[in-house]
């Protein structure tokens, strides 16, 4: 079988420091930092009290106001990113719509109106729950709603596989059109957990930065005085297609992907293996499929989730794959300013990997004050690099040993 070579043509996101690509971008470029305590609701009693919340966001910018009114706030920030994502790739009209698709992915789906409703069933009784209830809440109804906003009727659903939910989405799609499944995929992730229980819940598993007297300060990947990662919400969206589409009805390609690698490490439920068997497996895979050698990668958007065992792990992993070109790569981690997006990072990571190659601009690593001896690489620290990169990786890696790596290349 030859395999189609995969393009990028549309990219979109929303997270705590914008609510569109650009903004995102500017504010991420320039190392903006988007946490800080949370609004939404009273965080009296809790151990955490920051987190990376959206703002200023209007569902109705996106969505006809009926509609939004029955979508939980995952689906809603989805949708923002995937307007904004098929506006960029301007696809007026698709001439088999059997051959278009939505994946998205979300690792917890709709945790805020679980909560509302179970609220309403103890303080109301059964018929206090809403009818909406369930179709607001399973983690597949953002890839429903993109697909009946856009009539793309090919392969719907949803990748659950917490925080690589994401990044499992993007690989899954561009399987559909390299196996000539599909000429066009909406694919990503979307993820709205900043909630009394989610926080409440990541706090007592001790996962959470505790520094609530300087949430702006709170992540810090790879620094050795880092102490947990910040929950953060949002979406990012990519629309793939096969390079003969694209070109054939004359869409501007922003860079390609390339492949992927996804591994399981069989370890431990929450803590990655100690050995970074899984993610670097996942890296190894990546540049497999994708037909490169460790030394042609130049940049690498790093999980880099703030916690002790996970940049530990990350950075040995990429040291193990790549070797002596190790010490060459640019790394940084995008958490650093806008916080952990669960199901969407990857996603959200994906997009700025696409926007870094495609601008030279390899984003900084904030907050990086104090050196690791056992994180050892160049993190691009508080400050961004200009370089023209040709290839880059992004990870992703979830509670419950999942792994995913993408790959992708620029356009030049």
């Amino acid at each position: 079988m030859e395999f189609r070579k995969v393009v990028i043509t549309g990219l979109g996101m929303v997270n705590s420091v914008g609510n569109d690509r650009e903004s995102c971008w500017t504010a991420i470029k320039a190392g903006k930092n988007g946490i800080g305590p949370i609004e939404r609701f009273d965080t009296e009693g809790f151990k955490v009290n920051f987190a990376g919340e959206v703002k200023n966001f209007d569902p109705q910018d996106y969505m006809e106001a009926k509609e939004a009114r029955k979508a939980d706030r995952f689906c809603q920030l989805a949708m923002c990113a995937a307007v904004q994502a098929m506006d960029q790739a301007d696809i007026k009209d698709i001439a088999d719509p059997y051959r278009a698709g939505v994946i998205i992915g979300s690792g917890i789906g709709g945790m805020i109106t679980f909560e509302e409703q179970h609220t309403k069933l103890m303080n109301r009784g059964p018929r206090g729950v809403s009818p909406m209830f369930i179709p607001m809440m399973i983690g597949d109804m953002a890839s429903g709603l993109v697909s009946i906003r856009y009539g793309f009727r090919g392969a719907n659903y949803c990748t659950v596989s917490a925080c690589a939910s994401g990044g499992h989405a993007i690989g899954s799609a561009y399987d559909q059109i390299v196996l000539g499944h599909a000429d066009v995929m909406i694919c990503g992730g979307a993820e709205a957990s900043v909630s009394p229980m989610a926080l409440a819940g990541f706090a007592n598993m001790k996962a959470l930065s505790t520094r609530n007297e300087d949430p702006t300060k709170a992540c810090r990947p790879f620094d050795k005085d880092r102490d947990g990662f910040i929950l953060g919400e949002g979406a990012g969206m990519l629309i793939l297609e096969s390079e003969e589409h694209a070109l054939a009805r004359g869409a501007e390609i922003l860079g390609e992907f390339k492949g992927y690698g996804m591994t399981g490490d069989a370890y431990h439920m929450t803590q990655p293996d100690t050995e970074g068997r899984g993610a670097l497996g996942s890296m190894s895979q990546a540049l497999r499929t994708s037909g490169l050698k460790p030394e042609q990668v130049g940049y690498i958007n790093a999980h880099g989730t703030s916690t002790h065992f996970n940049d530990k792990v990350e950075s040995g992993a990429i040291r193990k794959v790549f070797g002596a070109h190790a010490d060459n790569l640019k790394i940084s981690a995008t958490k650093s300013m806008i916080g952990h997006l669960l199901g969407a990072a990857g996603a959200v990571e994906a997009v700025v990997t696409t926007l870094a190659l495609k601008d030279g601009i390899l984003p900084p690593t904030m907050n990086y004050e104090t050196p690791d001896p056992e994180c050892d690489l160049f993190y691009c620290p508080n400050k961004a690099i200009e370089e023209k990169v040709d290839f880059a990786l992004s990870n992703s890696f979830g509670f419950g040993g999942h792994n995913v790596t993408l790959s992708f290349g620029a356009r030049r």
